[in-house]
């Protein structure tokens, strides 16, 4: 049995990591019999989450778990696509990974009403009297590497226009498709509804949430995954018209 150690359920959502939700819904997709339990990215082997306990092999990172699960179970994420297809679902997940989770971190940390009724909440575990000053140093963390990863150095108008950019590509690629590469969900679809569903939860509002809204195919398309992969979890989207 596998065992996926995740953040659990919050902000509105099945899972409040992203990454944990990619993994989670790549499991769902091929089938593999699994438990979650809820951890600190501390328990991790590489300080971060997901990792999987799979008969006490621990592997750590969503993207060699996926490289794990392929490996040993037989599994092809990217079943039907040709070697064109695949290239281009690496090149969107890139885009995905490296570029909008970058502005959904932004809009949980550093923005003050919106860390306050979330990551804030992580710290709830820690002494009473550390737990400013760890809050704030962590905090301090995320924010040195938004500016290291390069959207952190712009105004946050300039900031949300890039990003937009991104939304506006992945928009066009799905066009009128139910899922990214076709007629049948992949392996980057996984990722795609878990970095958009963590955008469009009202949980937290944002400039980057508004403007995400207004991409009709991709809330339907997260709408859709939402439906398939979690239909017990009460989703409400509130989108605004566009």
């Amino acid at each position: 049995m596998i065992t996926l150690h995740g953040g659990g359920a919050g902000f509105g959502l099945p899972e409040i990591s992203p990454f944990v939700t990619k993994t989670e819904v790549q499991l769902k997709m091929v089938g593999l019999a699994y438990t979650k339990q809820p951890s600190r990215p501390t328990e991790s082997p590489k300080g971060q989450l997901p990792f999987i306990d799979d008969d006490a092999e621990l592997i750590a990172d969503s993207t060699f778990i996926r490289a794990h699960l392929e490996r040993k179970y037989g599994v092809d994420f990217d079943d039907g696509l040709d070697l064109a297809q695949r290239a281009q679902a690496w090149a969107i997940e890139r885009m995905l990974e490296n570029h909008i989770y970058l502005a959904l971190v932004n809009a949980r940390w550093l923005d003050d009403a919106n860390f306050a009724k979330g990551p804030a909440r992580f710290f709830d575990i820690v002494p009473e009297v550390q737990r400013l000053g760890v809050c704030a140093a962590v905090r301090a963390q995320v924010a040195q590497n938004y500016l290291a990863n390069g959207l952190g150095r712009h105004s946050p108008e300039e900031a949300l226009e890039l990003v937009s950019r991104s939304l506006m590509a992945l928009s066009l690629l799905l066009a009128a498709k139910p899922y990214l590469m076709g007629e049948c969900p992949c392996g980057v679809d996984a990722t795609a509804f878990a970095m958009l569903a963590g955008i469009m939860t009202p949980y937290f509002e944002s400039p980057l949430r508004i403007r995400l809204l207004h991409f009709g195919n991709l809330t339907a398309y997260v709408d859709r995954m939402m439906a398939q992969f979690y239909p017990e979890h009460a989703w409400q989207r509130q989108a605004a018209a566009a």
